[in-house]
This record gives C-alpha cells, structure tokens and sequence, in this order.
C-alpha cells in the first residue's frame, strides 16, 4: 500500500488567523517545492539545505508572489511520515491558504486523504497501529485524563505490553512446531507445565486488560450522568449550578424541560457529560410525554443515574420517584445516586433508605444555595477509579482493541482447556496461532486493507 506521490494538505483549522501551515509530504515534495520558492539569497536551492532548518522566502506563481513564508525541511526516513517532508508557515488568510494549496496541486502534488499523512507513518515503520490510533486520540483529547492516556498510547506503553504477550508465545509456538518436525519420534521440546503456566499467565493479563477498558471508555468518551425526577424538583437548577452557567431555563411552571439538555464539563481532568432530563410524570401532552420517555432512554444510557426528590414533598411521592427510577435501572451496574433537594427549606428523607441497595447512594443538597455540592462532586468522582491511571498501568480505550484482546482471550482458552485434556501438539500451536493473530492486529502486525481504510477513514486531514 506504500504510494510515493507527493500529498498535500492545510494541517490547522479552517478559518483565518494570524499564521496556517500547509504540509507536504512524498520523496520529491522538496523538489516540488523548490520549483515555487524563492529565497532572498540568490541560487538558493531547498533541495540542498540541511535537514530540520527553516527558510524564509515566497511562494510564487510565476512571476507573480503569492505570499512571504517560512519553510521547514524534513527528511526521510528521520520525519513523522519516514519519507521527506515540507511544511509552509503561511500567512492565515483562508484566500492565501487556498491559493498556495492549489498551486501545489496544480504542480504535481495531489490533496491528501484523511490520516494519510499518519499511514504513511505507520506503513514506513515510524510507529504501529496502536500508536497511530493514539495520535487520533491525543487530537481529540478533551481532559487531562484522556490526555495522559493517549500519550502513554503513542509513546509506546500498549504497543510494548501487546508485544512482550506476542513474544512469549512466539517461543513456546516455535518449540511446539518442531515437536511435528519429529512427529514420528514422540518427543516433546515444549515443557507442558511451563506452558501451562505461561497461558494461564498471559490469559490473566488479557483480563486485565479487558477489565481496563470500563475506565478507559470512561476517560476517552467521558461519564454520561443523567439528572433525573419529578417535575420541579430542581434538576435544571442543579444543572446550572455544577455548570456554573444558566445553561437550562428554570421556573416555577412545572414540565418546563421537555426535551434533553446536555452539556460536559471537566472536573479534576475526568469529563462528565450531564444529561438534563424532563421531569417524569403523568401528562397529556404529547410533546411533554416524548420528553419523558427520552429520560428513560437517558436512564438506561448513563453510568451515574441522579435522581433528585423534593424534600418539601411527601413521603409517597419521594418514594413513588425511587421505585420508578429503579423499575428503569434494573439489575445492571448503573451507580444510582438518590440526591434529596431544597434541604433549605426541608429535612426530609422519608424511608428511602429501604429501597436502596449497597451500592446506591443517597446525599442531602440544597442546588439553590449550594450547600453539600462539593459532597456531590466527590461522589461522582469516586465513579471513576484512577488509581489506574496514576499508577500508569496500561488502559485500553480502543473498542477495535477490545475486541481483538476479547477474541485472543477465546482462542487461548481454547489453548489451556486443550493443554489440560492433553490435546496433541498440532491442535495446540493451531489455537495459540490464533491468539497470536488476534494480538497482531492490535498493532498492525497482521492487518487488511480494509481495516486500515476504517481507522484512518475517522482522521482529520492534515495529519
């Protein structure tokens, strides 16, 4: 899949500012672009310049100057694409841009594809697929937590554990190999126990990193947290209050939210995506009844459940609210959270308890005035275990990656469950071959076309 054409592509965000930065890459795009610069210095030549150095000149169209730049030379194989590299510090007119883009294909450079640039990274060898995934992800990155974990990503820290598995069974595989090599002979080169102990090993380590990928989809995506309740018992006002914005209309008027409001906000480098909900009760209106069955599909989505009651209300009415959010949540591992509102005007907390189970959480808050938020705040964070991350233990964020260690899993069980029965060499090697393609994919060591065009389909173009 290796293509030497000389792309092209505008690598910073569309829209005019102070500086824009055109990017080609391609084993001639210095002689390209030699052919369209000139310097001050008379016979200046870019082909002949050391790399990693900048120049100052002009772009220009024939005789006629398109615009003053500066211009940075990377060459292959030390570059981000393994083969030489142009970038054009330009002036940020979306005009200018345009103009010396175009010039550019006019001369033999064609447009780039999105994430072509990091292809070629990868099909140069300059990084595997885990760590050109990352980049995307390091792009995207919206939160300190997802920040740390892409950089760990793309300098390496999933690609070295994925490889010392690979490696491991690579030895063992070889030795299981050769046994058919002398077949006839019934010898055995690949201790059983040792092998034994080596797929048990590696199998805990797959779950392990299985069981990562809960926080890490947390950490990439963020923690969906929907606010739910009766009408008018201060969903939007608590809202408002963690966001510190009027982001949602409040009134006295009940069944005043009607559709979903969501909005998400960093705390303590873990966003969470809060989902104002409309107030669950019985109506007439259709479009108020809509609203509401969009709650109980916010209720079923979300990882924190809060569910906000009236401590002016009665105890049925605080109860009723428990046992429907509960009815909705069902058996799953939804963390339920049962925050008693408006403590400025009422103590009351009814026999909710009761209903609760452990792992549910009930907390008294005044969203008006306040008080106890930071209790709040607390406990969601509490959701989302860290100690992962600040251990820098490797965490999978990926869903192509899961899936992978989850079919590797599969085959070396297979393996064990083989190894234990006492199944002959052959049907052995054949399940741990497996394991190791599954554990290839991950980083590209075996891939397909098809797989590549998908990862690299969801880049932004330019990098």
């Amino acid at each position: 899949m290796i293509n030497n054409d000389i792309i092209c592509a505008i690598s910073t965000p569309q829209g005019n500012g102070a500086i824009a930065v055109i990017r080609l890459t391609g084993n001639d795009s210095v002689v390209l672009c030699d052919k369209l610069f000139r310097s001050p210095k008379e016979q200046k030549k870019l082909i002949n310049q050391e790399a990693n150095t900048l120049h100052f000149g002009t772009i220009t169209d024939n005789d006629k100057i398109i615009d003053e730049v500066v211009i940075s030379i990377f060459k292959g194989p030390h570059s981000y694409t393994g083969e030489d590299i142009v970038e054009i510090s330009c002036h940020g007119s979306e005009f200018v841009q345009q103009q010396i883009l175009q010039l550019f294909i006019k001369n033999g450079a064609r447009l780039a594809k999105p994430g072509e640039y990091t292809m070629r990274a990868f099909l140069n060898g300059k990084m595997d697929l885990s760590q050109a995934e990352a980049v995307a992800d390091l792009i995207a990155s919206s939160s300190a937590a997802s920040h740390k974990v892409a950089v760990q990503q793309m300098r390496g820290g999933f690609s070295n554990e994925i490889a010392n598995l690979r490696n491991r069974l690579l030895h063992f595989i070889s030795l299981l190999e050769l046994e058919l090599d002398f077949s006839e002979e019934d010898v055995e080169f690949a201790d059983r126990k040792q092998l034994h102990d080596l797929l048990n090993n590696i199998q805990n380590l797959i779950q392990k990193l299985l069981k990562s990928f809960d926080l890490g989809n947390v950490i990439k995506n963020g923690v969906p947290v929907a606010i739910v309740g009766h009408t008018n018992v201060g969903k939007s006002t608590l809202l408002n209050r963690i966001l510190n914005e009027e982001k949602a209309i409040v009134s006295e008027i009940p069944g005043t939210t009607r559709d979903v409001i969501e909005d998400v906000i960093n705390i303590e480098g873990v966003s969470f995506r809060f989902i104002d909900t409309a107030g669950i009760r019985e109506t007439e209106d259709t479009i108020e009844t809509m609203g509401i069955e969009r709650t109980y599909d916010r209720i079923s989505k979300a990882s924190i459940v809060l569910l906000l009651v009236d401590a002016t209300e009665g105890s049925d009415e605080m109860i009723k609210a428990v046992k429907t959010v509960k009815n909705k949540i069902g058996d799953g591992d939804k963390k339920l959270i049962v925050v008693i509102n408006k403590i400025d005007k009422a103590d009351n907390e009814s026999d909710i308890k009761n209903l609760l189970d452990k792992r549910d959480v009930m907390m008294k808050i005044s969203a008006k005035t306040g008080e106890n938020i930071d209790q709040l705040i607390h406990e969601l964070l509490s959701v989302v275990n860290l100690s992962a991350l600040n251990q820098n233990e490797v965490i999978v964020t990926n869903a192509r990656h899961y899936e992978a260690l989850e079919k590797a899993s599969v085959a070396l069980q297979r393996a064990i469950d083989g190894l234990n029965s006492g199944i002959t060499g052959d049907f052995l090697a054949q399940d741990i071959r497996e394991t190791l393609h599954y554990l290839g994919e991950i980083t590209g060591e075996i891939t397909t076309d098809e797989v590549l065009g998908n990862i690299f389909k969801n880049f932004c173009i330019g990098k």
